[in-house]
């Protein structure tokens, strides 16, 4: 029980992750799902007040059962409780030592919080939700779409908008993107950092793919993209959980507010081009956040700049750059493929399984946390960028060689056989036609090895070395047509030069 604290301190202090809470503690992953369960349930964060012993918050989360046959002891006024609540700096817990204070032989902490939340259940109540000031940001994509208008066809496009949602203050943000994919998720959270003039230390977004890839009441798997962004930022990501409104229920207040007076306001304008549409939203968004509140007295600029703003982490020297994240395995040519175009990898890592990150300029692979290559972006979508480095110093030291895929194509055939040489010694290096061999001789279990033979026949006479040549032969049946007849040799003519002409050096015409 020593280590509760601990557990509450890497969970909210550091925002670690369940398994790595075990690990270090030396817990299974179900006692800290536990704990932090019931640290929830009794309202406790982290820091833990320094006035409740370990002793104390043993007894706040499990609190010994009452004895068959004991007498209920006095309950609190939860109406009273609600209402305390509500106010600025009161807590669950100041309210049970009050209750204490009153009546010693009382509930436990823990047991008075399930109480409390049973009697909110009954009673339609809900319990208000504080937030920190600075400390959460409320994003997701606006249910009403706005319409952009093609000047010259009048065709009118759907966009979407980005709405992002202060937790304390509520203070808005909305801009318009050309809809809800990776990319225009990530710049809208860059623009309305820079909007914002800060940085939270938590965003809490929905569940749409460009945030999650995989949906977990505990321990949602984020989209790698989005991860890097919230590292970039030194962000924790606290998902909603599925079909848990109330977790976001700033940003759906937020998202409500800007459909009603901001899109819905501009519904009958035609706008030609996002920046138009995006420059007045931005002046609907100003005039509602300068809007006075009738429950604070104050509007939603007034108190970000008094209460968020004070409490929030400056922006980065530099900007987030945007990278796209693939998931590959290492192919036998040691190469991985983005856009059509192939970057090489260390030899020894064939058959594993890496991610790629491509920005712009530069694509790096990286095994696990380690880069294992780094290429700069090509604009070619055909070709290899091969590193000397990461070929192997023989052939024998690979898994797969030439004389290995010769081998193969010679057990179907000598016309295989002789494709396969073709198109090695078409490659500056061999290793680069390693894929489109293997692609080539797997052609076999779909179509016999007959028809591959027949078909690299037809490719070898007419000079097309390539998979999709051998697979649009054997796809189109033409591997079953007889092969056209060798073209005669050209007549002798005055008129017919001949390759020996063109192997003649130049020379000057006499006047």
């Amino acid at each position: 029980m020593k280590k509760i604290r601990e557990v509450l301190r890497l969970r909210y202090g550091h925002k670690s992750s369940v398994h790595d809470i075990a690990e270090a503690c030396k817990l299974s992953t179900s006692t800290v799902h536990e704990y932090l369960y019931r640290s929830d349930a009794a309202g406790l964060t982290w820091p833990v007040p320094d006035a409740l012993s370990d002793e104390e918050l043993e007894q706040t989360l499990f609190p010994p059962r009452p004895r068959k046959g004991e007498l209920q002891r006095p309950l609190p006024d939860f109406e009273k409780f609600r209402a305390e609540l509500s106010r600025k700096g009161v807590t669950l817990l100041l309210l049970w030592k009050e209750y204490r204070k009153e009546f010693p032989d009382g509930y436990g902490y823990s047991r008075l919080a399930d109480l409390y939340k049973e009697w909110e259940k009954s009673s339609g109540q809900r319990m208000l939700q504080r937030h920190k000031a600075g400390e959460k940001l409320f994003v997701d994509f606006a249910g009403l779409k706005m319409k952009l208008t093609d000047p010259e066809t009048n065709e009118l496009r759907e966009v979407s908008v980005f709405v992002a949602a202060m937790g304390s203050s509520q203070m808005l943000f909305a801009h318009a993107c050309r809809g809800e994919d990776l990319k225009s998720w990530l710049a809208a959270h860059v623009l309305a950092f820079e909007f914002y003039g800060a940085v939270p230390s938590v965003l809490v977004p929905d569940n749409l793919k460009s945030a999650v890839t995989k949906p977990c009441r505990y321990e949602p798997t984020l989209n790698p993209a989005y991860a890097e962004l919230a590292r970039f930022y030194d962000l924790a990501v606290l998902p909603a959980r599925v079909r848990k409104p109330r977790d976001k229920a700033k940003v759906e207040n937020g998202v409500q507010q800007v459909e009603r007076w901001v899109l819905a306001p501009l519904r009958d304008r035609v706008f030609f081009s996002l920046s138009e549409l995006n420059e007045a939203v931005a002046k609907l968004v100003g005039e509602l956040n300068g809007r006075v509140m009738k429950s604070s007295n104050s509007s939603r600029a007034e108190l970000f700049a008094s209460e968020d703003l004070p409490a929030m982490r400056p922006l980065p020297e530099s900007r987030y750059v945007y990278a796209e994240w693939k998931a590959v395995k290492i192919a036998p040519d040691y190469h991985v493929e983005f856009e059509g175009h192939k970057y090489s990898v260390p030899y020894r890592f064939i058959g594993k399984k890496v991610d790629v990150r491509v920005t712009a300029q530069i694509v790096e692979v990286f095994e696990g946390s380690k880069k294992i290559a780094s290429h700069p972006r090509s604009i070619s979508r055909r070709g290899f960028t091969t590193e000397d480095a990461h070929m192997p110093e023989k052939h024998s030291a690979a898994k797969w060689t030439a004389e290995r895929f010769e081998q193969w194509a010679e057990s179907v055939g000598p016309e295989t056989k002789q494709f396969v040489q073709r198109v090695l010694t078409s490659k500056e290096h061999q290793e680069h036609g390693y894929r489109a061999i293997m692609n080539v001789l797997r052609l076999e279990k779909s179509f016999s090895g007959t028809r591959l033979e027949a078909a690299c026949a037809r490719a070898n006479q007419v000079g097309a070395f390539q998979y999709a040549n051998i697979k649009s032969i054997l796809e189109k049946n033409l591997d079953q047509v007889a092969l056209p007849p060798d073209s005669p040799p050209l007549p002798n003519h005055d008129n017919v030069r001949g390759s020996g002409y063109y192997g003649k050096k130049e020379t000057s015409c006499a006047n």
